[in-house]
């Protein structure tokens, strides 16, 4: 068969000219040093910051230093099998998280990978752990109540949405039982809840999720952890990746409540890193930047304007003080930077009241703005009742003789405390706060007993759900009191009833 040179030059010009260059380009680095969660890396001189690196064993890293002759890398996972002199390359990607609604329900740690042994999660989307907060014009002011379930938080230091409200109090005070029952507290209100778990016992953080599942939570709820036995840089991220999975939620016209528990512990796995990364210490060898470690973190939570869809991210960031200590320095940072703090005090939680708020110390620098009408009514005097209960309680140990005003005041501020008790997992609707508020503050319960005063509480909602339900439904739905006269006679109707006479 002969052959035809100029078919043969023909199917050479036909292939050259639909040749496709094919490469894949890609900077490679080398390790130089490896250790404590932390690497260094020669070669790749056009990392950016924050951008996420492959190892040669598969994990992944994270651009932190980038310094004249290499970078210091965090490393996301494990760091045993990497060696000096393995290759490392960039992805071109910063550092990111997988969102979405396919997140509901499920725990997953801060790369976004589940950890709940129920298979793979399917979404598309991703979002960057560090993103700019809303600026001042994409803003609006917290005027909608987030209603906690807690009388003591709803009466006396409102949380509104969009609002950082700060949770402060030493540990085994009752701070995550607070967020839990938040939680739970947001059954049919609308609202996407994520529990960010940093550096807790992996027992602790099973046993809040089967709390979560148990009382039906978990279906609106994202659970985040990064446990103790996990490197630093996990417990570093791990609230950046909650805000990130938040943020697409908010940016979609929802709202979300996001609990970090605790800050201290990140600020601590934060010093860990930039010690190791050899950055210059300051204050309590914590970094230079670790106010701004904060900041960036709790400024991403606001209720955002209507042409960004009106949604909203309410934070409820933890700080474990030692011994009462809130004038400590992760303590006053985190304080400086949010909307107001709810303080649990030791000697209050070891007394038996709990929720252990101390009033005297707790604020909320949204205040009436986020409470509806009718608890604006009812709690307006409680502040001062409590205060004022507060003093007088101390000079009565002196065991004077007391006029009949001191003693009412006494009187009043006992039943007060007691009613702003609570049992845990028992969230209280708003409505039926106000309902109890209301009893108190004109007089109701101070002909009965003290040790009754729960009792009475318990006997009074059942009552108004059996025989008043269209008082509770106004509250609901008008968010003001009913005719007071129309109440009145009601509270007077199950005294005269019941035997608290």
């Amino acid at each position: 068969m002969a052959i035809n040179a100029q078919e043969i030059s023909a199917l050479i010009k036909q292939q050259i000219e639909n040749f496709q260059p094919n490469f894949d380009v890609t900077e490679t680095g080398v390790v130089t040093y490896i250790g404590d969660g932390i690497a260094r890396a020669h070669g790749l001189d056009n990392a950016m910051s924050g951008e996420l690196l492959i190892f040669e064993n598969g994990s992944y890293g994270m651009a932190q230093n980038l310094e004249a002759n290499d970078i210091g890398i965090i490393i996301l996972g494990d760091f045993t099998d990497i060696r000096e002199g393995d290759s490392i390359r960039r992805t071109g990607k910063i550092m990111e998280v997988p969102v979405g609604d396919a997140l509901i329900g499920r725990v997953v740690d801060p790369l976004g990978r589940p950890v709940d042994g129920l298979g793979a999660i399917e979404t598309d989307k991703s979002r960057p752990v560090e993103a700019p907060a809303p600026g001042v014009m994409e803003r609006q002011s917290v005027t909608e109540p987030m209603q906690t379930g807690w009388k003591a938080i709803d009466a006396l230091v409102p949380i509104g949405r969009g609002q950082r409200e700060l949770v402060i109090g030493d540990r085994q005070t009752g701070k995550t039982t607070i967020a839990i029952d938040a939680i739970l507290n947001q059954k049919g209100q609308d609202m996407i809840c994520i529990y960010v778990a940093i550096g807790q016992k992996e027992s602790t953080v099973r046993t809040q999720v089967e709390t979560l599942r148990q009382y039906g939570a978990l279906d609106y709820t994202i659970v985040v952890t990064a446990s103790a036995s996990q490197p630093s840089p996990l417990l570093y991220l791990a609230p950046y990746a909650g805000v990130a999975m938040a943020e697409e939620f908010m940016y979609n016209g929802k709202h979300v409540l996001i609990v970090y528990d605790d800050l201290s512990k990140q600020a601590v796995a934060y010093r860990e890193l930039s010690l190791l990364l050899r950055r210059p210490p300051g204050r309590e060898a914590f970094p230079g930047d670790v106010f701004y470690l904060h900041s960036r973190l709790l400024e991403r939570s606001a209720k955002v304007s209507d042409e960004l869809g009106g949604g909203s991210i309410t934070a409820l960031p933890f700080i474990e003080t030692q011994a009462g200590d809130i004038s400590a320095y992760i303590a006053t940072n985190v304080i400086s930077i949010t909307d107001g703090q709810i303080f649990l005090s030791d000697s209050l939680f070891n007394a038996g009241v709990r929720p252990a708020i101390d009033a005297g110390s707790s604020v909320s620098r949204v205040g009436g703005s986020a409470q509806i009408k009718a608890m604006k009514k009812v709690a307006g005097t409680l502040r001062i009742d409590l205060a004022s209960y507060r003093e007088l309680e101390a000079f009565t140990k002196f065991g004077s003789d007391l006029d009949a005003a001191t003693q009412a005041k006494l009187n009043r501020g006992r039943r007060t405390v007691e009613v702003l008790k609570q049992p845990v997992h028992k969230p209280l609707p708003v409505e039926k706060q106000v309902v109890i508020l209301y009893a108190l503050t004109h007089g109701y319960l101070d002909s009965v007993p003290v040790d009754d005063i729960v009792r009475f509480e318990d006997e009074l909602h059942d009552y108004f759900d059996a025989h008043h339900e269209e008082l509770l439904e106004t509250i609901r739905v008008t968010k003001d009191l009913p005719d007071e006269e129309v109440l009145d006679a009601a509270i007077a109707e199950f005294k005269n009833q019941s035997n608290f006479k």
